[in-house]
């Protein structure tokens, strides 16, 4: 694994051999992504032996095959977790090897041969380009994929998180047709209390109801104990009967919505939704809307990061290595903190997604402006 991990790190520093990175460059981002690949690999090595204990007696369970563990569950635990923890470490692996390079002089030996600060950080932020380039595409394209298999994995052998009961169903099927179930019950697929309004300008031109409606596949119902009403001015025709088959372009995943089905789509996944279901009128989006911004915002808090971390630890120190890396943790802690209060603001309605999601770059590119007058010279 080690080996690998050294192997890819070479090929990396080899396709980054740009004209204007330098031995030193290279050195320093080699030892940048080396000591970040390898703080990952060990905290999701932990991760896994402790998720596995815990969960022991459910992975034991005869009904559970191994093919299952490792590759519906395993195999997409690990990206997840580690895409999860990427800001943490790209913080504490920078405040890490540079404390190193600054306990044993080496960057003073770089500014003593006429390196400025400025031109020190230039490899630091392409192995940050790196990182963030990867985890884009991770967290954009290839994680959702493999979310939904690892989910259903958890809701059928873990625990069913799954929404299994809508009540107050309203929504705007398509322009001018409105849809309402009183009620809808996942596990038999059927809603109760049901009426399909469709109107012409303000005027309601016909009602469709129903005692129960039952989904089928592929936006068909079937209409169990029907009335229909048409209204032309002051008459009004009526059509009844047991049952009826029809095509409402609606499905149950547009009003059964769980937190983790968020974590499902891709990014033009997620887009294409948030913009259909505000259209449609559909409960809440804002939770969708904070994890699309936040998968941009993580692009560039892997640069803010780099350059505190940089910053920080770019001097000697006389409490030593332990001191800069408890400050790593904190303030690295103090972020993920911040932008789940942030968001937990937002789903309250008191704050933009777009600001919940960008608000703790803003607030650490505060703090990295504060310490720029701090930085060797």
């Amino acid at each position: 694994m080690i080996k690998s991990l050294r192997h890819l790190m070479g090929r990396i520093a080899r396709l980054l051999h740009l004209p204007s990175l330098g031995r030193v460059d290279r050195y320093i981002i080699r030892t940048f992504l080396n000591t970040f690949f390898f703080s990952i690999i060990l905290i999701i090595s932990v991760s896994v032996v402790f998720d596995m204990n815990e969960r022991m007696s459910d992975l034991l369970r005869p009904e559970v095959s191994l093919y299952e563990i490792v590759f519906h569950y395993y195999l997409n635990f690990i990206p997840y977790y580690a895409n999860l923890f990427s800001p943490l470490f790209v913080f504490i692996s920078v405040i890490f090897f540079t404390s190193k390079l600054a306990e044993n002089s080496e960057i003073i030996a770089m500014m003593a041969s006429g390196m400025s600060f400025r031109r020190m950080l230039l490899p630091y932020f392409v192995a940050a380009s790196v990182i963030a380039g990867l985890s884009f595409v991770l967290n954009n394209f290839i994680i959702p994929p493999g979310n939904k298999v690892r989910i259903d994995f958890e809701n059928k052998y873990f625990r069913n998180k799954n929404v299994m009961y809508a009540s107050g169903v309203q929504l705007e099927v398509e322009p001018n047709v409105v849809l309402f179930m009183n009620a809808f019950y996942r596990e038999n697929k059927t809603g109760t209390g049901f009426s399909l309004d469709s109107y012409e300008g303000r005027e309601l031109r016909s009602r469709l109801t129903a005692r129960a409606a039952i989904y089928d596949t592929l936006y068909r119902w079937s209409l169990q104990e029907y009335r229909i009403r048409y209204f032309d001015g002051h008459t009004e025709r009526d059509s009844v009967g047991l049952s009826l088959d029809t095509i409402i372009r609606v499905n149950p995943e547009d009003f059964l919505i769980s937190a983790k089905d968020v974590e499902k789509m891709t990014s033009p996944e997620l887009s294409r939704y948030i913009d259909k279901q505000s259209s449609r009128g559909v409960g809440d989006v804002k939770l969708f809307a904070i994890e699309l911004h936040k998968r941009y915002a993580a692009i560039f808090s892997a640069f803010i990061l780099t350059f505190i971390g940089a910053v920080l630890s770019a001097k000697k120190m006389k409490n030593g290595l332990g001191f800069n890396i408890a400050i790593g943790l904190g303030l690295s802690f103090s972020y993920i903190l911040f932008s789940e209060a942030a968001a937990t603001f937002a789903i309250s309605g008191s704050m933009s997604p777009w600001l919940a999601a960008w608000l703790p770059n803003f607030a650490f590119v505060v703090i990295a402006l504060g310490l720029w007058p701090k930085a060797p010279r």
